[in-house]
């Protein structure tokens, strides 16, 4: 796999039915091992090991109502008393970041009203603050570390 724009970690991986799978340790099992996969399992230790936020605030892969639409987010971390805190999208590191990226995670966050917004592909990261009475998101130029 390519190297990505984060700090050095290291995960388990098997081969299955000749596949290769990395352990995630937030769900509690393998899975298949594709480029989005990879940044976004960086991006769970960036947050964990960088940012202090602690495994039991961190959510992958779920599902999420907008509207008629099913969809899933990549990762959300949530506040102690349950609130949506952050919203990461992720994407494979030769996906381009385009406004439609931020399109998507901008609706997903009409649902779950996160404070920050993070979108990566694993070499770009991009960091926005939300100002929910503009309207709009701020850019910053890292996510703030968890502080409870």
């Amino acid at each position: 796999m390519q190297k990505l724009n984060f700090p050095a970690y290291s995960f388990r991986f098997k081969n299955n039915q000749n596949k290769i799978a990395i352990f995630d340790d937030l769900r509690k099992k393998f899975v298949i091992l594709t480029p989005e996969e990879w940044v976004r399992q960086h991006c769970v230790q960036f947050l964990k090991n960088e940012k202090n936020y602690p495994k039991s605030l961190i959510n992958v892969e779920k599902q999420l109502k907008l509207g008629d639409l099913t969809k899933r987010y990549d990762i959300v971390v949530f506040e102690p008393e349950g609130n949506v805190n952050l919203i990461v999208e992720c994407k494979a590191p030769k996906v381009k970041i385009t406004q439609h990226t931020f399109d998507q995670i901008a609706r997903y966050n009409s649902t779950l009203k996160a404070n920050f917004l993070m979108i990566t592909n694993g070499i770009e990261h991009f960091f926005c603050k939300m100002d929910f009475e503009a309207e709009t998101y701020i850019f910053l130029k890292d996510l703030p570390e968890f502080n409870r």
